[in-house]
């Protein structure tokens, strides 16, 4: 059996539970070090998964050697492969950040960020709605502790209101897994989606109704309209190490979307096919618009940041709305952009306000930072990337998304909301950096200690916009035979049954 599944599960869990315990515990250095190369051999593993991947291999792991759809099964194939690639990346440019001195502000935070890890990596790699229940939570709980690492009436506030929006979300949750498994009689994905095609009556019903209540939850998760007002405040709290990793928390809830929704309730599940379709138009386009009012009119860069993921969240939605394999390869490539990018803004911010005393990262007139030169070249390909300028990769993302449209309705509201959604960021963006790094008054005495490590673990992140355009044909190919191969599943799932492969 192909064990490779399972060590993005193991590496983060196993590393969370020895960093608890002497004699790792005992010194912050052995902390770094031992999270560090967890991260890196994490990292390591994902890139072995997209390369097994690419071939179109689907790896079914079943634990215990229990077949689905009774088993608790990992499915590895390109999309998942994909979004583990992004988790790790931001997970080790957090972690590196964070070793130059924002760890220790708190005793658990390698821990925690491990545990993190955990629940998104086996969110994104579970092939059961359950066990993607079970990692929810334990996203949820390590989040729930790191939104306060340092500690503050702000961070606790932030932190209080994000808990009980999601104890809210994690009831509806558990109320809709019921649901569905007594309409359905399965909670496997794939299992789920061959049952559905056969219901009728009163079970049709209800698993209609256990559809829309999973759009709750994860619209929720993606901070979409009218479920995105909790983002911009609570990732504006945080340390910027986490909300770095915190990037990619909402694209947990899009792959949710088209994971479940898209083989379960996609085009082949007879007469609730596509239960939320209604839903995505109107609810893409206001997200991008409330999230650019939000970019606009934001006090401080991460609270802007926080407002591009939602425009992010909005962009992807479109693709979703449109559904073919043209759009939906195309909000995979601006997936992949649009949370490097917002990651890489959120460490600029962190290191921003570090420099700038009282004034933090707020859009005001106040002592320049130490380093003009170094983080202003990093502020402006940031914004470069994220307004969508070319030759970055947000300019192309952007571009596919637009293209993807096919009817002239589609092409009115995508092309009009995208190009006025950019004409704010820039806006913003010309508005942030002339303050903050022209504005200026005084003198700034501070001595910089470490920042080389943190502007190494933001061009790590950042070197993704103009790599993902110098490389765009071979990562546009892979996104499209994605899309092809997530259709491919959600009319077969007889492949997941059956053990995967090619």
């Amino acid at each position: 059996m192909n064990h490779l599944p399972i060590l993005p599960v193991l590496i983060p869990m196993l590393t969370g539970i020895l960093l608890l315990l002497p004699p790792i515990r005992t010194t912050l250095t052995r902390q770094r070090l031992f999270a560090l190369v967890a991260a890196g051999l994490n990292l390591l593993v994902a890139l072995a998964l997209i390369n097994q991947s690419t071939s179109g291999e689907i790896a079914v792991y079943a634990l215990g050697d229990w077949q689905p759809p009774y088993g608790i099964v990992l499915v590895a194939d390109r999309l998942s492969s994909l979004m583990l690639l992004l988790t790790s990346l931001l997970l080790f440019a957090g972690l590196l950040y964070a070793s130059s001195g924002q760890d220790e502000a708190g005793r658990y935070f390698y821990p925690l960020m491990m545990f993190q890890a955990l629940g998104i990596n086996g969110a994104f790699l579970t092939g059961d709605i359950f066990n993607l229940f079970v990692f929810f939570e334990i996203l949820l709980i390590a989040s729930y502790s790191l939104l306060m690492h340092g500690g503050g009436k702000h961070k606790t506030r932030a932190a209080v209101h994000y808990v009980l929006l999601n104890l809210v979300g994690s009831a509806i949750f558990l109320f809709a897994l019921g649901v569905l498994y007594g309409a359905i009689g399965s909670l496997n994905m794939a299992d789920m989606a061959l049952r559905v095609r056969e219901l009728s009556g009163a079970e049709l019903q209800l698993a209609k109704v256990g559809g829309l209540l999973l759009l709750v939850v994860f619209g929720l998760k993606a901070a979409m309209l009218p479920l995105q007002f909790w983002l911009p405040r609570t990732y504006a709290t945080a340390a910027g190490p986490i909300v770095a990793l915190f990037a990619i928390l909402t694209k947990v809830g899009v792959y949710c979307l088209l994971r479940v929704h898209g083989m379960i309730f996609g085009d082949y599940a007879g007469e609730i096919s596509d239960i939320i379709q209604p839903w995505l138009w109107g609810t893409a386009v206001l997200t991008i618009a409330i999230g650019a009012i939000g970019v606009l009119s934001s006090p401080s860069l991460k609270r802007l940041a926080g407002h591009l993921v939602i425009v992010s969240v909005g962009t992807l939605l479109s693709a979703l709305a449109i559904n073919t394999p043209a759009s939906i390869s195309a909000g995979l490539y601006y997936a992949a952009h649009s949370t490097l990018a917002g990651a890489a803004l959120f460490l600029v911010a962190e290191l921003i306000s570090e420099q700038r005393g009282g004034a933090l990262d707020m859009i005001v007139r106040s002592r320049p930072v130490a380093q003009p030169v170094a983080i202003g070249i990093t502020f402006f390909i940031t914004a470069l990337a994220l307004i969508g300028m070319p030759p970055f990769s947000g300019f192309i993302g952007k571009l596919m998304v637009m293209q993807s449209a096919e009817s002239i309705t589609q092409m009115g509201w995508t092309w009009s909301t995208l190009l006025i959604a950019t004409l704010f960021a820039l806006i913003a963006f010309s508005r942030a950096g002339s303050t903050i790094f022209w504005r200026t008054k005084g003198k700034n005495t501070d001595e910089v200690a470490g920042s080389s490590t943190k502007l190494a673990a933001i061009w790590l992140l950042l070197l993704a916009a103009p790599l993902m355009s110098l490389f765009a044909g071979p990562i546009v190919d892979f996104t499209a035979a994605t899309a092809a191969q997530l259709d491919q599943l959600a009319q077969t799932p007889q492949i997941l049954l059956n053990g995967g492969g090619q």
